[in-house]
Formats: structure tokens, sequence, C-alpha cells
């Protein structure tokens, strides 16, 4: 362990926070978790977790019994100071860095000469510059590093680190994948760059933190245009009667192609979120970004409406959407598509609507107000009703054709996806065909 790093203030104990904090912990090194949710610290300092992640409740409870790791409500004095908090978009799909610029005052009075300040949220350009700035506001007894000057002159280090993981891979991704470390200064990203090579197999690349805070940004804007070709694609396809999983297989068998595939749109507080960013900080330029956002958000309102339409042409049958996570295999509701969908068909449909979701103990409330019931996935098949398949579950990739019966399945995933020539023909529903998906009965 290095003398310089002997204690770690983790402001923010959420899906990156409390990962990073007790993997951090597990290296030997002293971690205080701060967060303002009593409940979440609570929990933390009992050893247990409030997330669904892979490995990480024995990570949390080994840590939390070694004396390593602590929970509070408040930070405390630390070599390190991690801000791992969220920043949501306002209604007007602008950033919303409140929780930084708290989680950077909270911090404040607890600096002193030689330590160290990362900001790991999603954040805008400029926002690792703004902190540098609120921070010398906050502590004129202290020097903060100027951009592009000498950082070895400067009390305190600031630098910017995104997290690049994936939900369910969370644990192993922040150990193997590679860090970009972006400092105020060279020697802020040197210092930076250093903490990380505690707990990182990585690479960890020392570059600006502007250069950082736009390849996290960049990443998930790119990822975010591949799906909404995906998306676009399928909408294509419905009109022109053509099977989109068949035809991305295809053209995927080209060397030079690989086509992503569709979905009922995109979630997740990062692909969902950041490409606004960009469009936020230079609206005239980002013309592509915007239009992929568009695409992908409106492809939700155009599965909403296959559904709908589906519904009212079988009053008859009881409904069970399944899945409500904003990707397969985890419990992370944020900016999910396929609960925006639920919502939106149980307003109309009230009492009618249900849900299968096995990574959730319970629904959450504001679709229990709206009557909504919870199925095991036993019980929804056999009501031989409606499926509409939003997330691509393991236990639902189980499925049989035998198990769906005579149920009719609205599949936005592709998981029961059938070959042309293979199987027979899906038939679409008369009043709507269904996009990239097949209704079978």
């Amino acid at each position: 362990m290095r003398p310089e790093f002997s204690s770690v203030c983790v402001v923010g104990l959420g899906y990156i926070g409390l990962p990073t904090a007790a993997l951090i912990a597990s290296r030997g090194l002293k971690v205080i978790g701060v967060d303002v949710n009593p409940a979440v610290v609570a929990t933390v300092c009992a050893g247990r977790v409030h997330i669904i992640e892979a490995d990480l409740d024995g990570l949390v409870q080994k840590a939390v019994l070694s004396g390593h790791l602590l929970a509070r409500g408040e930070p405390a004095p630390a070599s390190v100071f991690l801000i791992a908090v969220p920043t949501p978009l306002s209604a007007g799909k602008k950033p919303v860095l409140d929780h930084v610029f708290a989680a950077s005052r909270s911090i404040a009075p607890h600096l002193k000469r030689g330590d160290l300040v990362i900001l790991e949220s999603t954040s805008p350009v400029g926002t690792t510059e703004q902190i540098a700035r609120l921070l010398a506001e906050a502590r004129p007894d202290l020097t903060l590093p100027a951009l592009g000057g000498n950082g070895a002159l400067a009390d305190i280090a600031v630098a910017y680190c995104p997290e690049r993981v994936l939900p369910g891979r969370i644990l192993k991704e922040l150990v193997d994948n590679d860090r970009c470390v972006g400092g105020l200064t060279a020697d802020c990203a040197a210092k930076a760059r250093r903490f990380y090579e505690l707990f990182v197999r990585g690479d960890c690349i020392e570059t600006t933190a502007r250069a950082a805070e736009m390849v996290k940004l960049t990443e998930n804007a790119f990822r975010d245009t591949n799906i909404a070709f995906a998306n676009e694609l399928s909408l294509v396809c419905d009109q022109l009667d053509i099977n989109v999983w068949e035809l991305i297989g295809l053209a995927n068998r080209h060397p030079r192609v690989n086509i992503l595939q569709p979905g009922p749109g995109v979630g997740g507080h990062c692909i969902a979120v950041d490409p606004w960013f960009i469009v936020d900080a230079a609206p005239d330029h980002a013309r592509l970004i915007r239009a992929a956002r568009q695409v992908n958000d409106g492809k939700a309102d155009y599965v909403f409406e296959q559904a709908r339409r589906l519904i009212e042409g079988h009053p008859e049958r009881p409904v069970a959407c399944l899945g409500l996570s904003f990707k397969a295999n985890i419990d992370d509701l944020r900016e999910s598509p396929a609960l925006e969908i639920v919502e939106r068909l149980a307003r109309l449909y009230e009492g009618r609507i249900n849900v299968v979701e096995p990574f959730l103990s319970e629904l959450p409330e504001t679709l229990r107000t709206l009557g909504v019931r919870r199925l095991e996935l036993d019980d929804a098949l056999a009501q031989q009703g409606i499926l509409i398949l939003l997330v691509d579950h393991d236990p639902f990739r189980r499925v049989s054709e035998s198990q769906r019966g005579d149920a009719l399945v609205y599949d936005t995933r592709g998981v029961w996806h059938r070959p042309a020539g293979a199987l027979p023909t899906p038939r679409a529903h008369p009043a709507s065909p269904l996009a990239g998906s097949a209704l079978y009965q």
C-alpha cells in the first residue's frame, strides 16, 4: 500500500460507489462510504447490500467485518475523496449537477494538503474544473490546481476518472477494464493513476480532465447511435414485412458488419442519458447524436402503441408483461423503457396488467397504485393470454414453444425468434404489424 493513499472517502453508495468502496476496502485500505440515504448507510453498516450485483454482498460483508469499510451519512477526513453520485437529466434534457456540487461542498471542510479528489460521476465537459473552483472558494487556505498550470505547486490534486462497467459484471470490470484518468494537470493525472493502480489490473491511461469527461460521453453516445440504427431498422422491416432478427443475422455475416439487436428502447443511467450531455454542450453540431436519442426514445412509444392495439384486439385475454429492468438479469429500473411502457399500459388498462419480474421482490409503488399484480412466470404462462416480452431475462429465454401454447406473444427482444423457413411464418395482428417481433398462437 502506498502511504499517500492510506484512506479513502467514497461519496455515494449506489451502483458504482458501493462496489468501488468494497473493492478498495478489499485491498486493505480504510474506506468510509458516505450516502445521504440513512437506510443505505444502515444496510451497509450491517454488512448487507441494497442493490443486486454479482458477488457484491459477500465482498461488502467481508469488508465491513474486517473493519476496512464503514458507512456514514457525512464525509470524514481521508487521503482520497471519490465522488460517485447521480447526475440526472432535467425535464428539458439538461444535465443536473446538484448532487456533484453538494458532494464537493460536503468534503471541502475535510481537505488537507496532499489530498486527492476524484470525480467518477458521468458529467459534462468542464465539471471537474467547476469542482476545483468550488473547492478553492470553500477553502481559500488551500491551493487548488489551475487548468494547464503546475499541479506540483497545488495542495490538492483534482482528477476525473469515469467508470465503464456492465451491470451484473461490475466487480470484475472494475478490476479488469482499462481506466481513463484525467487530471486538471499532468501531476494530478499521475497521482490519480497511482491510486487506481492499487486495485485496477487494466491499463490506467493518463489524459486531461476534459478528455476523460468527453471519453465517457463519447463511449455511450457511440453505443446509443448503433442501437438507434438497429431500432430504426426494426421499424423499416416492420413496414416491409421482414423479420428484422433474421435480417440482422444475415447482414452480420459480412466480415465488416456488426449490427446490434433492436429492443423496446434504451435504458440505464448511461446510454439513455449521457448523449444528451453532448447535445446540451454543442446543440448545433450534435445532430446525429440527438437523432439517435430521438429514435431510441421513440421506439418505446412505438412498442406501447403496438401493445395497446394487441390488447384492444383481444379484450378477453389477460395481459402479462415480462420484465421491467432496463437490461437482462439485473434489478436496475433506471430510465427503463420496459417500466415506462408498463406504466403507460397500466394507466390505460387499470387492473388488467400483470408483470413478471424475477429480479424484483416487489413491484415499484407506481405500478402497485395502478393495480398491477406481480405474477410468477409459470402463472403467467398458464393464463394463455397475451405475453408482452420487454426484457430478455434468462428465465424468459428458457420458455419453450410448448409452454407458450396458445398465448399471443409480442416479443420485443427476439428471444423467441424463428428463422424464416424453419418454422411457420409469424402472423401479424390485423390491426397492427408488430415491430421487429412476431405474434404466434
